[in-house]
């Protein structure tokens, strides 16, 4: 399978060299990925009552609290300020709107959450393509994802 190397090698090296802005966005565009996945599974659970599907929407919801999760504990209080303060917030509540969901198969709240993921997403795609000189400077201190 050489071409499934070349795939790998190719996101690997797109992650290394990434800058953070790029790489926050990746984090959303899997996280709203997964949401996705997760909500088009449990759709075609409720109208086909096919119910191995619980095993798969598990899965990508559990992957995309895992994202969620990174993107909590990479926010920097110290220069983030208050933007750091409401995506903390904003970050918990999704986890938990996440664990309500899964344990109520109620793709509404998954919607609401992957919606927000998906603005968060443009938002911050917005500031990450930005010249440095056009970057407004708290936008882009709220998270260190650095390690």
């Amino acid at each position: 399978m050489p071409y499934k190397n070349v795939s790998s090698t190719y996101k690997e090296t797109t992650v290394k060299t990434a800058g953070q802005g790029q790489l926050i966005v990746m984090l959303y565009d899997e996280a709203v990925r997964q949401m996705t996945s997760a909500v088009e599974l449990m759709q075609l659970e409720k109208t086909k009552r096919e119910p191995g599907r619980i095993e798969q929407i598990n899965k990508a919801v559990m992957k995309t609290e895992e994202i969620i999760t990174e993107l909590l504990v990479s926010l920097d209080f110290d220069q983030g300020g208050d933007i750091s303060k409401n995506l903390f917030s904003l970050y918990t509540w999704f986890n938990k709107e996440l664990v309500e969901a899964s344990i109520n198969h109620d793709i509404n709240r998954m919607l609401t959450v992957k919606d927000m993921l998906a603005d968060l997403r443009n938002t911050w795609s917005a500031v990450a393509n930005q010249k440095p000189a056009e970057a407004p400077r708290e936008a882009v201190v709220g998270l260190n994802i650095a390690g």
